[in-house]
């Protein structure tokens, strides 16, 4: 199972809605639990860490989710890789809770964004909601934004207008490729590079505040 951080509320119970949040690249698992203070308190927070080394592709001390190749365009094996350890973390996830859980948001910022939206159009039904923070949809045969994978599927997209990283028309390009298939999505820019604005995770949290409701039912 992938390392990981966890937050559990003291008074969880069965029911409870999970997010789980992927950092970006060169990154590692704790970065992103900073955020937790801001989120749902009822909700459990877990944070797995990226299974390769950064290092080797030139990312630095952290971990990645796949080697970036350019553009929109991940590396194809070490990106099936990716996904195929955050299948299985997401799987062996929930008997290791000490509660039930309810509804499961997947989200990240960066390629760990870009992993989720990944993984949600990858696996239809599975996940309750994804939280893309300046993300793209990956141009893999694996992933397709069709009325089969994403009609229905509750995203937040965020994004940056003058993010030097991920170009914001990248943002433009997946978000008309998820609304062409029928997502339920809801979009916000910001007038900010490659990070999280405050106002930005303030509208996460509202919105996650649907994506959660009636976690318990």
């Amino acid at each position: 199972m992938l390392l990981h951080d966890q937050h559990i509320p003291d008074d969880a119970a069965d029911g409870a809605p999970v997010i789980v949040l992927l950092h970006g690249r060169g990154s590692h698992k704790g970065d992103l639990m900073s955020l937790r203070p801001a989120l749902p308190p009822e909700a459990i927070v877990v944070a797995p860490q990226a299974p390769f080394p950064g290092a080797p592709w030139g990312y630095g001390g952290g971990w990645a989710w796949y080697r970036f190749i350019g553009g929109t365009t991940p590396d194809p094996t070490s990106f099936e890789a990716g996904q195929a350890a955050l299948e299985a973390f997401l799987h062996e996830l929930p008997p290791r809770l000490p509660v039930r859980p309810g509804r499961i948001v997947l989200g990240g910022f960066s390629q760990g964004a870009t992993t989720s939206l990944a993984y949600a159009l990858r696996h239809p039904g599975e996940l309750d909601g994804v939280i893309v923070f300046s993300g793209f949809l990956a141009s893999h045969p694996s992933v397709r934004a069709t009325a089969e994978t994403a009609a229905g599927l509750r995203v937040f997209w965020g994004h940056g207008t003058h993010d030097p990283m991920i170009p914001f028309a990248h943002a433009r390009d997946g978000r008309d490729a998820l609304l062409a298939a029928g997502a339920d999505l809801t979009a916000r820019d910001y007038s900010i590079g490659h990070w999280i604005e405050p106002q930005e995770l303030a509208d996460a949290v509202d919105w996650l505040g649907g994506a959660v409701a009636a976690a318990a039912g």
